[in-house]
């Protein structure tokens, strides 16, 4: 797949960049995609979901009466389930939700991710990106001059660019990412994939 690379003011270059068969263009494997972003969300999560039970509740310890001859049921103290303000019958408590998986399903998850991108055509190469000073109007027009500032996109830098993070940082459906962060969820949630000419490379080598 051959791809035109694309200047900061969204016009075509003469440059072209062809993208590896080995990674952008693999037949998607689902369970592996659906594995990784399970994992991805699992580890998320805080785990400190708590609530109290019935011996952890604020309250007395009498009984309510007495345990026979009431015609009723038994009755316990006030932190009975049963009853408002009540203990909470099994109640989360707090845990890790985090699952190890392989290295090369992840690998494989995420070529499978980037060929799906692939297909839909919804992947755009540009030139290295440069900018001055931190602006978020800089990078408003950047997203303007490519025709994707109503669309999430994902920029992946091959290197940490300060200016053009906290340039992209307060604009809602933008996310900038280096290759070393980029990850299946992240791929996926995007509407457009936009690649920096120099990530490339190293994104093929790093899944090959």
């Amino acid at each position: 797949m051959e791809l035109a690379v694309v200047d900061q003011k969204g016009k075509a270059t003469s440059k072209k960049v062809k993208l590896s068969k080995d990674v952008f263009g693999v037949e998607p494997n689902e369970h592996a995609i659906y594995l990784d972003v399970k994992q991805y969300l699992a580890n998320q999560r805080q785990g400190t979901h708590s609530a109290r039970e019935r011996s952890e509740v604020r309250g007395s310890r009498r009984k309510i009466r007495k345990q026979k001859g009431s015609g009723g049921a038994r009755f316990g103290d006030i932190k009975n389930p049963l009853f408002r303000g009540g203990g909470r019958v099994f109640g989360p408590r707090p845990a890790d939700h985090s699952f190890k998986l392989n290295r090369k399903l992840k690998q494989v998850a995420r070529k499978s991710a980037l060929s799906v991108m692939a297909k839909e055509n919804s992947i755009t190469v540009i030139e290295d990106l440069k900018f001055d000073s931190i602006q978020t109007k800089t990078y408003v027009e950047f997203l303007n001059n490519l025709k994707l500032s109503d669309k999430k996109t994902l920029l992946v830098l091959n290197e940490q660019d300060k200016n053009v993070y906290l340039s992209s940082r307060n604009l809602k459906g933008a996310k900038v990412v280096t290759v070393s962060e980029l990850n299946t969820y992240g791929i996926l949630n995007a509407n457009n994939l936009l690649l920096s000419e120099s990530a490339i490379a190293t994104i093929e080598k790093s899944l090959s």
